[in-house]
């Protein structure tokens, strides 16, 4: 009986010691599809106020009055400034009293000239006489002419001591107070208007950029797309419009290797000011026949290159080397090495190496976990 009972035994360690099967790893996969993406660019701009004037005096006189706030709306041809008038009143009388002279020797000289007109044709005076009274009449018409134009003139610098505002917009600070003397030619001007809505934002972008953005569309590898351009304040917070691109510069800025784009936004609240530095997101182009590729389904190797482990024929794990662009949210964009249906893995690739074979199960499937094997104590 002994005999028995130790076989028994050694039986029942035997089959508590063997291993159990090894089980198929699970690998979670993607199926990749083409799709067409827009080429975004983020790049720093400025912000430049719509249009920017300089309000200037065009005649020379103390500033007697000023008739705006410093920083409010002012409306094109709202009176400004006032300039001391009395000397251009005076100059305007002046001119208007030569004026009347001028008409008076003329109406004199063109009376004598029509009273000669019939002597020189019997004879009566010479022809010279007539000719001189005649030629004198026309000259006191031209003096006439020169008198009313200084007149006009005399009215022009009257009217230029009420300074007006050139454009409708926000007003700076005064540079010159009451009392003040400007002149017509002075370098500096009185007040500076800016017209703050709608604005434009100067957005610059390497050359390099450009020109590889224009050799996609020549070749087909994009396609044009309507520049509607997204805003990020300093803070960091979105401004609220979008805004287009107008143009783009033709020349390119020697000392930074940059083109300018000038995009247009409205600003009716006034949160943008001209200077303020921002970051402007817009789609230059669309992309097509690319595809996008969760992050953690993309593997790189010391020397950066990406590939991508494909679950391939009989379920074998395949290598593929991939071109990665950029990326686009938690996805890299991958433009060449992958075909429209393939399954990449991007959950269990620890266990899943080439050559290998893979359970695959789509991304994101709770994952199974089998029971311990069970085997009964022995005695």
């Amino acid at each position: 009986m002994v005999p028995v009972a130790a076989a028994l035994v050694l039986a029942g360690c035997g089959a508590q010691g063997q291993k159990p099967p090894k089980r198929t790893p699970e690998a979670g996969y993607v199926v990749v599809r083409t799709t067409t993406l827009p080429v975004t660019a983020e790049l720093t701009g400025r912000v430049t106020a719509f249009q920017t004037s300089e309000v200037r005096p065009q005649v020379t006189g103390l500033i007697q009055r000023r008739l705006f706030t410093e920083g409010a709306l002012v409306r094109q041809g709202q009176t400004l400034y006032e300039i001391d008038p009395s000397l251009f009143a005076a100059a305007g009388n002046q001119a208007s009293a030569n004026l009347a002279a001028a008409q008076a020797a003329a109406e004199a000289a063109r009376a004598r000239a029509d009273r000669f007109k019939p002597l020189a044709e019997i004879q009566a005076v010479s022809a010279q006489d007539y000719t001189d009274a005649l030629a004198q009449a026309r000259q006191a018409e031209a003096q006439v002419a020169q008198a009313r134009a200084a007149l006009q003139t005399a009215r022009i610098n009257l009217r230029f001591t009420r300074v007006p505002a050139p454009i409708s917009g926000r007003i700076g600070r005064s540079l010159f107070t009451e009392g003040a003397l400007v002149t017509g030619n002075q370098a500096q001007p009185l007040a500076v208007i800016q017209r703050l809505d709608p604005i434009f934002v100067d957005i610059r972008e390497s050359a390099a950029d450009l020109l590889a953005l224009r050799r996609a569309l020549a070749q087909g590898g994009a396609l044009p797309s309507k520049a509607a351009v997204q805003l990020k304040l300093e803070d960091g917070s979105d401004y609220g419009f979008r805004g287009d691109v107008e143009f783009t510069e033709v020349t390119v800025d020697a000392a930074t290797g940059t083109v300018t784009l000038r995009a247009r936004f409205p600003n009716p609240q006034g949160l943008l000011l001209p200077g303020m530095f921002v970051r402007a997101m817009f789609a230059q182009s669309v992309a097509t026949n690319v595809m996008l590729v969760p992050q953690q389904g993309i593997q790189r190797d010391p020397r950066g290159n990406a590939t991508a482990l494909v679950i391939g024929p009989d379920n074998k794990v395949v290598a593929k080397p991939v071109t990665t662009l950029r990326t686009e949210g938690a996805n890299w964009v991958v433009s060449a090495g992958l075909n429209p249906g393939d399954r990449v893995i991007t959950e269990g690739s620890l266990n899943a190496k080439p050559g290998t074979v893979v359970k695959p199960v789509p991304a994101g499937s709770p994952q199974r976990i089998a029971p311990p094997p069970t085997g009964k104590p022995g005695r």
